[in-house]
Parts: C-alpha cells; structure tokens; sequence
C-alpha cells in the first residue's frame, strides 16, 4: 500500500478544511477566449502592479514635507537654493539613489499606461456591448477603477512640490474657490490654510499610498472575481452561444500566456522609463507662489479637464452678493458629467432600448450604429477638449494665434460631436449593407464572365459557413440563458 507523502498531506489537511481541491477543480480549468482586445485589461492589472511595487520602493525615500530646506546634492545647477523637503527628496531620488530615476520614470509611465489602458478597456467593452446584463456592476467597477485613477494621478503628479505640479495645484484651488457659497471652505480645508498651505503634500501623501490604492486593490478583486463569476464574453462564431465559453483553460495555457505576458508588459514599460525622460522636475525648479512655469501642461488624463476651463468664456455673474465665476464653475460641473456619463450609460441603454436579457456574446460595433455613434463621439469631444489644454503649445508650434486657436476649439466642440455621431452612424449603416451583400451573393473575385447571351458579369465566390455565422450572428434570435447553480 502506497504511503502518502508529506506534500499530499499537506494538500488533503487543507482541502478538508478549506475546499480548495474543489476549487482548484472548478477554476483552474476555467476556459478564457482567445482574442487580442482581451489583452488590454491585463494591460490595466500589469502595470497596476508595475505601479505598486515601484511606488513601494520611492516611500523608502520619498519625504511628504513642506518644511523649507537649504539643497546641497549632486545637482550643482540647485545647490544653496531653499525648497520643500518634498522637492528636495526627489532630487535625492533622481540623482543620489541608486537606480532612483529609473524608478521615477517607471513608476509615472507605468501611471500613464495604466490609466490609458484602463479608457481604452472601457471602450472595448462600451463598443461591444459586455456591459449589459448581468455585467452592470462590473462596469460601475471598472468606471470607478477609472475615476479613482485620475485623482490617484493627480496626487502622486503633486508630490514632488515642483514648479510645474504647483502650477497644477493653483489650478486646482481655482475650481474649488469657484464652488458657490463653499469654495473658500473647502480650499482652506484642502490646502489647510491659504494657498498653497504647509499640508497639502502630506494630505495629498497619504491619499496617494494608502487610501486610495487601498480602494482600487478592493475594486480589482471584486471586478476580477466577477469576471470569473460571470464568465467571459466572446465574440460570435462557429460553435459560440450564450450558454457556453470557446477558448483555451485557465490552468495551463492562460496562465503561462499571462505570465509571459506581464513580463513582456513590464519590460516593455522598463525599455521606455530607460530611454524616454519623463516629469524632469529639476528643469522645472521647486515651487513659489510668485512664479508660474510657462507651457504646463498636465498628464494627458487630465487634459481635457484644463481644455474646458481654458476655452469657456470668462463670464461673471452676481447673485444675492455672491459672485459666481461661471468661467471656472460650469467646467468644473461638466467634468464630472463627461465621467458621469460613461459609468451610468449601461443602465440608460437598458432603460432605452427595454433590453433585459443577459448577454454572454458580444456585438460587431457596425451592428449598434447608435451605441459605436455615441462613443465615437464622445472620444471626439475628448480630444477636442484635450487640444484646449494645451492651446498654448499648439499656437506656439503652429505659429497661429492663441485666440485662433480657443475659438476654434470653442466651435469644434459644440459641432465634431455631432458632426461624428452622424458620420460614424452612416459608416456603420454602409458596413451592415456591405455585410448584407457578401451573405446575399459572397465575395468579389475579380473574374468576369461572358454569359451566352452576351453579358458580362462578375464571379462571386460563396462565403464559407464560418463567415456567413459570423455576419448573420447578430440576425438570430438570441438563445435564452439558463442560470447555472451557484455553489
């Protein structure tokens, strides 16, 4: 009779106790689609924990103060100058701890791709449609994963006390001084006193380590544990229902794809903080309330943020002795409303278009012309406002006028929203005609024939079972959801 070894011991001790071969059973071989947007949210968790284990290593340095101090450090161009120990410490960093720059540079690309991965996700799933039903709150997590991510940027782009992120913060206690009856109050609060205050590094510190990657650790989980709960979308094709999953398992093929995959995504982000200089607060100097940086420029997440307050009008209204700044306020109402948006759109659909199904297979965009116009829209509103913050340095290298370019701006905003819902809503329309004709009589060969009565015409090859699925996919009645048991 065989002797158990130790290792199955161990294993048996804890799956008595904890279930885990049961577990391990059921999801370890859990099947994931093969398709490379599926990529993009492993992009978002990878450089996550890129962010994490870089900024773990900068605290090791980092020193959250505004107390003033007199540099004396490797930077010769700096020496006898007074600063923050803030901005005094990230020199340090810089220049004086081994491979500290590098660490810089990766920690903040990591913080750009992370949150571009993260927009270009939501996409994916906004023009596929894997957010409705039952994918609702997974959305809400990933909108809030989002939004958590722009204010989490901020605060670590505030850090170093540098001219340039104090610049930002000004504008900052702009929109809260233009909040209505309260703004006063709340930039005290913030800065803890006038501007720019003894305590907002600190404040804005420990938001940046400990609160707010705390709650977005939290939503990862949560959103991966429903991804797992609910199982992956997939594309329509041969053999693809809404009752099962077409791909390769979890245990081992994903996880080795995966592995290689953080790996390649980690030395991809490596490669670019080695060769490309990014935030090089040294060139900026530390901050004064008396200067201003020319040219700044915020992280492009925020861009279009600073684009709305730059291109509104500078308009004043005086209301029962109050002053009301609308040039700062109606931007800073329409930036949570541009977010807003994205994260209730799943529930508006639903409400619209009375659709209450679950949806296991995604959507061609071409077929949801109203859904792929919207977005499209919505990314052009984007990157006109994005423009706008940066109008400055556009008439600058374009040597135009800065008031050519704001009114511009200003035009472009109300009319390429709608001037893009409608051209993409017609270029969906004209994709479905030309799927319409491949199914009808297949796809043009090129060849022309004379037919005996002297006509000529074109050879049409058939298209092949698999294709003329996928094209008509979207047509059929959806099959019905049978809920599994849940253990």
């Amino acid at each position: 009779m065989r002797t158990s070894g130790r290792g199955e011991r161990v294993a048996d001790w804890l799956d008595g106790r904890l279930g885990i071969h049961t577990l391990g059973r059921k999801y370890l071989r859990k099947v994931f689609p093969d398709h490379w947007s599926f990529l993009l949210g492993e992009i978002c968790l990878y450089s996550f924990v890129v962010l994490v284990l870089t900024g773990v290593y900068l605290t090791l340095f980092f020193h959250p103060s505004m107390n003033e101090v007199t540099y004396h450090g490797s930077y010769v161009p700096l020496n006898g100058v007074r600063m923050s120990e803030a901005y005094a410490s990230t020199l340090h960093i810089s220049f004086d701890v081994r491979g500290g720059l590098l660490i810089r540079q990766l920690h903040h690309w990591a913080a750009l791709v992370f949150v571009a991965g993260m927009l270009t996700h939501m996409m994916r799933h906004f023009f596929t449609g894997s957010f409705r039903k039952p994918r609702e709150v997974n959305w809400v997590f990933g909108w809030l994963l989002l939004f958590l991510g722009l204010f989490e940027g901020l605060f670590g782009y505030s850090l170093p006390d540098d001219l340039l992120s104090g610049t930002g913060l000004r504008f900052v206690n702009g929109a809260l001084l233009s909040v209505p009856v309260v703004g006063t109050y709340l930039s005290m609060f913030v800065f803890g006193g006038e501007f720019p205050g003894h305590d907002i590094v600190a404040r804005f510190y420990s938001l940046h380590i400990l609160l707010i990657p705390g709650i977005m650790a939290a939503l990862v989980v949560a959103h991966l544990i429903l991804v797992v709960y609910h199982k992956h979308t997939q594309f329509a094709g041969p053999g693809r229902t809404e009752r099962n999953v077409i791909g390769t398992p979890f245990m081992p093929v994903y996880l080795a794809k995966a592995g290689g995959f953080f790996f390649l995504v980690f030395g991809a982000l490596s490669l670019v903080a080695a060769v490309a200089t990014i935030n090089p607060v040294w060139v900026y100097g530390p901050f004064r309330p008396d200067q201003v940086s020319t040219g700044a420029q915020p992280d492009w997440y925020l861009g279009f943020a600073e684009g709305l307050v730059r291109v509104m009008p500078g308009w004043e209204i005086t209301l029962w002795g109050h002053t009301l700044v609308l040039g700062v306020l109606i931007p800073v109402v329409v930036f949570p409303l541009l977010l807003v948006f994205i994260g209730v759109y799943p529930f508006l659909e639903a409400r619209v278009t009375g659709d209450g199904r679950e949806h296991h297979l995604l959507d061609r965009p071409r077929n949801r012309p109203v859904r792929t116009a919207i977005g499209a829209a919505w990314i052009s509103l984007y990157l006109v406002l994005l423009a706008g913050g940066g109008n400055d340095i556009v008439a600058t290298r374009l040597h135009l006028s800065i008031n050519t370019v704001t009114w511009t701006v200003r035009v472009a905003v109300l009319v390429l929203p709608a001037a893009v819902f409608a051209v993409t809503r017609r270029v969906c329309l004209g994709l479905q005609l030309r799927d319409a004709e491949l199914v009808s009589h297949g796809r043009e060969t090129g060849v022309i024939k004379r037919l005996p009565h002297g006509e000529y015409v074109e050879v049409h090859q058939p298209l092949d079972q698999a294709e003329l699925h996928t094209l008509t996919a979207h047509r059929r009645q959806r099959e019905l959801v049978e809920r599994e048991p849940r253990p």
